[in-house]
């Protein structure tokens, strides 16, 4: 008898939207068989997964949401197959039904407790598998993230088409006024638009750093520079490399005189207080990890 682990259990969840109850069960019955899990699960009518784990789900929305205080945000990514989907009315509202319920229960960290929160008389799971009913799409909540700040402030950001959504948390001030909320929004544009990796240069592993280095000095070499220059131009690449990739050395989009770290003391100008840009949370739909 094979044993059955979690992991298993949660992978057969992911191939085929079935309750976690029913995809230990399917286990069981086929001694860890996943093929023939996800024929006992077939014929349960638990899950249509032949059909829809075989094709991709990468369009979709991505939803934010943040408390009145901006104290609480949430980003959330749910995927479908086709935009006719998730152009669809009732694709959105479960997009953001699942949106609020993960907002509103801060006890929930992991997709199961996500598809466990009760909404009135269900449950998000119970919400997802009608879903899946109405559309023979591979439909499923690939992640989400919430964010929490005390002496500071989150703003959001959703691009149109709900396609790119980011968050953006701030410390060092609680209150926030109209005009440094426009502020703060224009750097969540930023991010929306110009992808940083960092938000300063504190944050760049050393190893990354060393390692874009040694390429820049080898394609030097390579051209025939002599190694002092060479080191020179590695250098200054690497320096480029800070201005593309981190957050506060960008150049403003909105102002090219500008780079992002003038209107962050702008903002701190703005509210009497040094604010410091904390961390921020970019979501692109269907993008890999890798990216």
């Amino acid at each position: 008898m094979t044993d059955i682990t979690p992991q298993m259990v949660k992978e057969l969840r992911e191939m085929t939207g079935a309750g976690m109850g029913d995809c230990k069960k399917a286990l069981v019955d086929s001694n860890g068989d996943f093929k023939e899990a996800v024929e006992i699960l077939r014929k349960k009518g638990a899950a249509t997964a032949a059909k829809r784990a075989a094709k991709a789900a990468k369009e979709g929305l991505i939803f934010t949401k943040t408390s009145d205080d901006y104290k609480k945000s949430v980003i959330t990514e749910i995927n479908c197959e086709t935009d006719f989907v998730a152009r669809n009315e009732q694709f959105i509202a479960y997009v953001e039904t699942v949106r609020d319920a993960y907002f509103h229960n801060d006890n929930a960290n992991t997709y199961d407790d996500i598809m466990q929160t009760k909404i009135n008389d269900d449950t998000i799971e119970g919400i997802h598998n009608e879903i899946l009913a109405k559309f023979s799409e591979n439909i499923r909540l690939r992640r989400f993230e919430k964010v929490f700040v005390d002496n500071g402030y989150i703003v959001d950001y959703m691009h149109a088409g709900n396609k790119l959504g980011v968050l953006l948390v701030f410390e060092g001030a609680s209150e926030i006024t109209e005009s440094a909320k426009l502020l703060s929004r224009d750097i969540a544009m930023q991010i929306a638009a110009m992808n940083p990796r960092f938000v300063d240069r504190s944050q760049v592993n050393q190893d990354i750093l060393n390692k874009e280095k040694e390429i820049y000095l080898q394609v030097a070499l390579d051209e025939g520079k002599k190694p002092e220059i060479a080191e020179k131009i590695a250098q200054g690449k690497l320096d480029k490399f800070f201005t593309e990739f981190c957050l506060l050395e960008q150049t403003f989009v909105k102002d090219s005189n500008k780079v992002v770290a003038d209107v962050v003391k702008e903002i701190s100008k703005e509210l009497g207080k040094e604010v410091k840009v904390k961390n921020f949370v970019r979501y692109y739909l269907g993008e890999s990890s890798e990216e």
